[in-house]
């Protein structure tokens, strides 16, 4: 368990809180870089329990897709052949397999023009007769996974049509689609939404569509885990559904204490109590898997726990999206207070780290268990002169339970 202690004593990952006498002096922090974390990117427009969430997230992270300025993502909005040249362009980086081409509808002062040429050259996108490459042409589903088999070089290996009858609109399937479309199959590159027996090949793809296509093609080409789905055709799962509770524990604290005013998600994993079965008994998480994900402050109402992904003692990772109960439970540190006494068998939050160094006083301490980073120097401004800090107070083995907040795809 992480002890604070005082500041003779060595530790391999600390944060050190000095507190200089005098009023007027500031308190200096160090924040080991080990210690920082940068907040995934979220949209406004996209819920926990949105289908694509888990590729949207991922893509962001990655600065392969972005969002608008507003904080949202629009996820059902068509994507254009410009667009998705674009996120080729991002996504992979190959090198090139043909001579460029200039198209005559893509001026050099064009703004996707540099991507247009990259998809070409690597051999993702081709033009139209005519040298067109309309570029502001919305794409269809199939020119989606066309041109995603065509860059990775991907073939069918079983027959087309066995593969294509995975499909039930397989008769609307281009020709000129069909082996590539057979080939993203196999690959299980092809995610159907809301129905995966749909593959509704020449409608426009919307935004969470191209997401999951291009997140779907990183996988199969080993660029980043594998998600689990069941709108993935062709992946073998089970679901675990929505609601159900998932029980967790924090092993390296018995407490977590995080200020109300923590300026950033404090990033935490979580340990799976025990094996989460079948009714048959078939078990679907073992016991001690983790759960990566983060804790946020509510402002004046307390904690909540997200978690983002789950790995198993294998190594096999999975988008998760579920959370915690609220957490309100508190308690208040006084100027005067007993830091080793108060924090004894405790980890922090950055913004609980400062106020308590701020408000007691005490001229140094340290902890090898201070989560995150944060916008430490705006928070001693607000934490110096005060009397006291409130904190929230987790309890490591009976506060974070997980209840899922939409169903959770295993294989």
């Amino acid at each position: 368990m992480a002890k604070f202690h005082l500041m003779q004593s060595s530790t391999a990952l600390f944060t050190a809180l000095t507190l200089i006498s005098g009023a007027a002096t500031p308190l200096v922090i160090q924040v080991s870089a080990q210690a920082q974390i940068v907040s995934a990117t979220t949209f406004s427009d996209v819920a926990s329990g949105y289908w694509a969430k888990g590729y949207i997230q991922e893509l962001a992270n990655r600065n392969i897709l972005t969002g608008f300025p507003d904080g949202s993502f629009r996820p059902d909005e068509p994507v254009t052949r410009a667009q998705f040249a674009a996120m080729l362009r991002t996504a992979f980086k190959g090198n090139p397999v043909r001579n460029n081409v200039n198209f005559k509808d893509v001026p050099n002062d064009y703004w996707a023009s540099a991507a247009i040429r990259d998809a070409y050259a690597k051999g993702f996108m081709s033009g139209y007769p005519e040298n067109d490459f309309r570029p502001g042409e919305n794409i269809p589903r199939a020119q989606v996974l066309v041109a995603l088999t065509s860059g990775l070089s991907y073939a069918p290996s079983g027959a087309v049509g066995t593969t294509l009858q995975s499909f039930s609109d397989a008769s609307s399937i281009p020709d000129w689609a069909r082996n590539s479309i057979a080939a993203a199959t196999e690959k299980k590159i092809v995610v159907n939404y809301p129905n995966a027996q749909y593959l509704n090949p020449t409608r426009p793809a919307t935004r969470a569509e191209v997401a999951a296509f291009i997140y779907q093609a990183m996988a199969s080409a080993g660029d980043v885990a594998v998600v689990m789905s069941p709108y993935v055709v062709g992946q073998s799962s089970v679901q675990i559904p929505i609601g159900t509770t998932i029980p967790t524990r924090y092993d390296k604290a018995d407490k977590i204490l995080l200020s109300m005013e923590e300026p950033e998600p404090v990033p935490v994993s979580l340990t799976i109590n025990r094996n989460i079965t079948s009714a048959a008994g078939k078990v679907l998480i073992p016991a001690d898997s983790e759960v990566v994900g983060e804790l946020r402050v509510v402002k004046d109402k307390g904690a909540r726990f997200f978690a983002q992904k789950l790995v198993t003692p294998d190594g096999t990772e999975m988008p998760m999206s579920a959370t915690s109960q609220l957490i309100t439970q508190t308690e208040v540190v006084r100027r005067g207070a007993n830091v080793l006494e108060l924090l004894a068998g405790a980890a922090l939050g950055a913004g609980a780290a400062a106020g308590v160094a701020a408000v007691t006083g005490d001229r140094a301490v340290a902890t090898e268990e201070v989560l995150g980073g944060g916008a430490v120097g705006t928070l001693l401004a607000t934490f110096l002169g005060r009397n006291r800090v409130t904190l929230i107070t987790i309890d490591s083995n009976t506060d974070l339970d997980l209840a899922l907040d939409s169903p959770l795809a295993l294989l």
